[in-house]
């Protein structure tokens, strides 16, 4: 587990939002400090499907290179103008409503932090054709295993699988937490 570190202010002004409207699925520190690293590794547009109340936006948009920018696509539209709310003195964020696929013609991305299932488990034909050469993606909410195949309730985690065995891609499994993980992708 990551030290406790002051939170950034944009983070934490998520995080308020985020109870505020009794949100319980937002991005954990530690997924959120790994995403904040990665982006101000990256440049160019840094993405994310999932926004919810923008803990996951804000963790990207707090490590971004002053040159990149984050865009984020929410389906609820509430929420997603909740979220273009708490951004609006930050003209680098762009908060879409829509699904994850309202995000392919905003690329292509250098950083993608995939935050909803549907995008996880059937978009990495999509992704790949989202992502610049060398791009990476993000892909979080995993339980650590150290098996192989992948399992996850006694069943073969087939997503996981998918992911780690796609040629398109460079896959590590990192644990952010004792029980959390997170697959990191490289487009080759």
């Amino acid at each position: 587990m990551s030290a406790p570190l002051d939170l950034p202010p944009v983070v934490s002004r998520a995080l308020d939002l985020s109870r505020r409207r009794g949100f319980v699925t937002s991005s954990r520190l530690e997924t959120g400090r790994l995403l904040s690293a990665l982006a101000a590794s990256r440049n160019g547009v840094l993405g994310e499907c999932g926004t919810g109340c923008g803990v996951g936006a804000a963790w990207l948009s707090h490590g971004a290179r002053e040159e990149s920018r984050v865009v984020t696509a929410e389906v609820d539209e509430s929420l997603a103008d909740a979220v273009r709310e708490l951004f609006r003195d930050e003209p680098r964020v762009e908060v879409l409503t829509g699904d994850w696929g309202a995000l392919r013609d905003h690329g292509p991305f250098s950083l993608l932090f995939l935050d909803v299932r549907e995008a996880k488990r059937s978009g990495a034909d999509m992704v790949a054709e989202m992502l610049e050469p060398s791009g990476i993606v993000v892909l979080d909410d995993f339980t650590p295993c150290a098996l192989w195949p992948p399992m996850y309730e006694g069943r073969v985690d087939t997503m996981r699988e998918q992911w780690l065995t796609d040629e398109r891609f460079t896959t590590v499994e990192v644990m952010v937490a004792v029980d959390a993980a997170v697959l990191i992708a490289a487009l080759r």
